[in-house]
This record gives structure tokens, sequence and C-alpha cells, in this order.
């Protein structure tokens, strides 16, 4: 209840006391407290109450500015499937080449046209299960396949009018507790080179093969031609009847469906992974010298002075020194196990790639390939271009080394094949400029991060 201080007075009469528009409702407001006070505990409901909506009222405002905000970033362009194609069985891979899509199903391989999702061809004559593909356009309407399937059996096609010419089986053998598993298949760019990295019960090794992609045009375009001169002879002896029409036209089909036998690719080179490092057997310097003499490669770290003693007795000297840390974290004997994985890249010619005159080298075919194992500090490298002087299945020895400061943990090669990325396991990556032959930076990463992989965008 409001009660007035002073009492009431009836005011005289006059204009300036006349009622206003906007003082309409002026006997509503209390001059001297607008808002009573609110007993308890209703001051507290209040207080929290307001506390509340000031809060939504907070968040509220800040979605509106987050809503502001993401509308002026660039809207990603949201992609709906424009056509299906059917399979048979299930698919578990595919790979793109030119106008076609290679779908490696649970029964073979499927071919598919990118311009009407239509199947132009299909290979499941051993019902074998694809796991993975890799293709490359080699231009005149040819392709080359890498399949791998379930039993890491590596399959080479060739891909040409619209049907598969299988070249070969990489990794088969006629015993099977020999067999080896493909672990990893790279095509070089222009389709000359294949790398395939296998693995067996033991060991881990990587094959590089020359494919004769210019033999395989010249083979399959005497194929057809003899193909075209059969259905021709055929066609001359066939009589005017419908049967005789039916079976011109199996014929042709089946002429062309017809397997061709290719050439087979050439296996230029086996690389196996570094053996570890034992003692010296050299008697002096000077037969660590001829044995660099004779061709051996610096930088492996093979022709050195340090005996079996020295490093038994250095081995001795830590374990005292830190016997309550190796208690501590419970002490394991370390064997240096031989590496089972690589990494490798296909470069082309550059100044790190010494070639001798008498090779001929093309800009746009490698030259050589860069080879990296698991917890290995070299990256070595190998001429494809050079004369075999040793047996594929000798210990091959690399024609340049560049020993890192930790172990490369992965590395990358750029489209352009200039640049080189490589990224130890100390968290340093160093760009190199292939074919200036120097380092165009070297970034380090904190040191808790551990790098797994590394691209070029």
């Amino acid at each position: 209840v409001y009660i007035r201080k002073h009492p009431l007075e009836i005011p005289p009469p006059s204009e300036k006391d006349w009622l206003k528009d906007d003082e309409e409702d002026f006997f509503l407001q209390d001059p001297d407290r607008k808002r009573d006070a609110l007993p308890q505990p209703f001051r507290m409901i209040n207080k929290l109450v307001m506390l509340v909506f000031e809060n939504a009222m907070e968040i509220i405002e800040r979605r509106e500015m987050l809503r502001e905000a993401q509308k002026l970033k660039v809207q990603p362009i949201k992609c709906f499937p424009t056509a299906e194609f059917q399979v048979t069985g299930r698919a578990n891979c595919l790979a793109v080449s030119g106008k076609y899509i290679f779908v490696g199903l649970s029964v073979g391989l499927a071919a598919f046209k990118v311009s009407d999702c239509k199947e132009v061809c299909a290979w499941d004559a051993v019902k074998t299960e694809i796991c993975a593909i890799h293709a490359l356009d080699l231009g005149n309407e040819r392709h080359v396949l890498l399949a791998v399937d379930e039993m890491g059996l590596v399959w080479l096609f060739c891909f040409h009018k619209e049907s598969f010419l299988l070249v070969k089986i990489l990794n088969e053998v006629e015993d099977i507790s020999k067999r080896s598993t493909c672990v990893e298949v790279v095509l070089s760019p222009g389709g000359d080179y294949a790398g395939v990295l296998l693995q067996g019960n033991t060991k881990a090794w990587l094959e590089i093969y020359r494919l004769p992609k210019d033999s395989w045009l010249k083979e399959m375009e005497k194929s057809l031609g003899a193909a075209a001169g059969l259905a021709c002879r055929e066609r001359r002896s066939s009589c005017t009847s419908a049967a005789d029409i039916f079976l011109l036209q199996e014929s042709a089909v089946s002429a062309n469906k017809a397997d061709a036998k290719l050439s087979l690719p050439v296996l230029l080179l086996k690389v196996k992974p570094p053996k570890p490092i034992t003692g010296s057997s050299f008697k002096s310097p000077l037969d660590a010298l001829k044995k660099v003499d004779d061709g051996s490669m610096l930088g492996l770290g093979y022709n050195h002075l340090i005996k079996d003693s020295q490093w038994e007795q250095q081995e001795a000297i830590f374990r005292s020194t830190y016997r309550e840390f190796l208690q501590a974290e419970g002490e394991r004997e370390s064997k240096e196990e031989i590496p089972r994985h690589a990494t490798f890249h296909f470069l082309l010619p550059s100044r790190i790639l010494q070639v001798g005159p008498e090779m001929k080298v093309q800009p746009d075919v490698p030259a050589g390939i860069s080879v990296h194992w698991d917890g290995s500090h070299n990256l070595c490298l190998y001429l494809l271009n050079c004369p075999l002087k040793e047996k594929v299945d000798s210990d091959l020895k690399p024609d340049v080394v560049w020993p890192c400061a930790a172990p490369i943990a992965c590395s990358a090669v750029s489209s352009c094949s200039r640049y080189l990325a490589l990224a130890c396991e100390d968290a340093t990556i160093t760009i190199w400029d292939k074919h200036l032959g120097y380092p165009l930076s070297v970034t380090a990463i904190l040191e808790e991060r551990l790098i797994r992989s590394i691209h070029f965008l």
C-alpha cells in the first residue's frame, strides 16, 4: 500500500500544469521509490531468476556471434551421388584411370566407364578376392593394373580395348612354404616401373620391375590384327542363314576376349634391409681403406675399426653406471631385429642421382629410387638405369647414402618430384631440393610429438 508523505492538496488550475501525453500515467510512478522492496525469500528467488536470464542471454549472444562468423566462412560444397553401379559380390577397393573405374571385388575385377557407370568388362577366372588396386593410364587406351588378393599375391594386368589381359603373378612360387605376401605396391609416374614390398616368414625385401609398356602396345596391336583377320576369313566363308550369322558373332567375341601373351616384366633390383652393424674384422685402418677402394658404399657404417670386445666393454660400463634406472624400468635385452617394412619413392633425374654419360636419361622417366627401412638412419638411393653387375639375389649396395641424425620416421615426394621431405623420430622435418642437391629448410617440432606421416599439398 502506498501512502503519500505530504497531505493531498488540490493544485490551482493553470495551463502550465495541464497533463501532457507522456505524463498520463504519472500517478503510477513513485517519485521516491519506483519499486517496492520484496521480502525474503522472494528477493533470493528474484535474484536467481535474473541470474538465469542473464546467463541465458549470454549464451544466446555467443551462439549468434558464432552463427554470424560461420556465415562469413566459405561453405564447403555438398556433393551428392549422381549415379550408382551394381557389382557382383562385395566391392573392396577401386581405382580410377583415364575414363575407367576399376573395382576390386570378392570374386575378381570389374571395369566401369566413368561417363555412364556401365560395366564394360569383368575378370573372375580364378574367383579370388581383390583387396587393393593400383592403376595407371599408359595412353593409347592402355592401362596397367596391380591387384593384390587376399593371399598377398600381386596380379599384373594390362587393360586394353575393354578387356583384361593377365601378364604375370609377380610373387608366385611353386613351393607354398616359400610364398611371400605383398605389403605395398607402387607404380612409377608414367608406368615404366613397379615396386613391390614383400614379406616372408623371417625376412622382407623390395623388388623393382621394369614394365615393357612399349612392347605391350606392339603385341596387343598384333593380336588385335590377327583376331580381325580371323573374323574376316570366317565372314567370307559364312552363309546368309541366321544360324551362320549367330556363329560368326560368337567367334568374333571369343577372339576379342582371348588372352594375348604379353612380354613379362624384368626384375631390375632386389633391395634387402641393411644388416645389423657388428664388430670389425679389420686388423688395421689400411684394410678398411682397401675395402672402400673395392667399391663399398660410404655411409652404411660397415667399414669401421670397432671390435666386438670394445662394444661389450662399453655395454658393461653403461649397465654398471645406470644399474638403478635399468632395474627400475625392468631390464630387457634389446636384440636388433631386421626391419620388416620400408618406404620407397621413384625419383626423376636430378643432381643427387649422378648417372654416367653412357646411360640414356629421359627427364620424365624415373632414374632411381629412395628407400629407408624402419628404424634406420640412412636414406639409400639406387639407380635404375645402370647395368646390373651383380646378381639380383645378391646383397645390392646403394649408389648414394644420406645419413640422418635420427631414425627416419616417414618421407614424401612432391608431385613435381623436385622436393623430398624427411621426418625423423626426433620430430625434425627437412625439405630437400633434389635438383639443386641441398636442403631448403629444417623445422623442429615439439619433442613430445611423433610424426607418423607427411604429405605435400
